[in-house]
């Protein structure tokens, strides 16, 4: 699994408060759950987000509640990719069961900057830096997850059979 785009960047401690806020949860529309992504936080966000995305986080990111509105929101803004140096527990659950892809890399969450071109193979578990040449090394996925993420989450590898 190979993924290769432009860097959005965030803090510590981001909250699925945040990601998308409550008064939107009255939605299960992709596109409309997209539209709001991280506004509180960065109203720019949906205007600058494009197809192929990395969103780069420090740690704790997805703390809060267990909604699934938070990674869906991210994953149909168009974010391919989330590196963070860490996630709470249930988002990242959440995450792989909705076929987002996401990775613990504190070396790379911690040196990439907004702006910066990324590949991450996350299948060797190697994320290079584009811009500067720095590469990253973190694990790499398990083939249970490059199922679930190949497949689009967890219920369609289930529908597939691949699971």
């Amino acid at each position: 699994m190979k993924y290769t785009g432009q860097v959005i960047r965030f803090g510590d401690n981001v909250d699925t408060d945040v990601i998308i806020p409550a008064r939107y949860l009255n939605t299960s529309d992709r596109a409309e759950l997209a539209k709001h992504c991280m506004e509180d936080l960065d109203p720019t966000f949906a205007g600058r987000v494009q197809q192929g995305t990395i969103l780069v986080a420090g740690q704790n990111f997805g703390c809060g509640s267990s909604r699934e509105h938070a990674p869906i929101a991210i994953q149909a803004s168009g974010v391919s990719l989330v590196i963070a140096r860490s996630f709470a527990r249930i988002f990242y659950r959440n995450a792989i069961n909705i076929g987002l892809a996401i990775v613990e890399c504190p070396a790379a969450a911690d040196a990439v900057s907004e702006g910066d071109s990324i590949e991450a193979d996350l299948d060797q578990g190697i994320i290079r830096n584009l811009t500067t040449g720095a590469e990253y090394h973190t694990e790499p996925f398990p083939p249970f997850i490059q199922t679930i993420i190949s497949h689009g989450g967890l219920m369609q590898a289930v529908r597939d059979g691949a699971l």
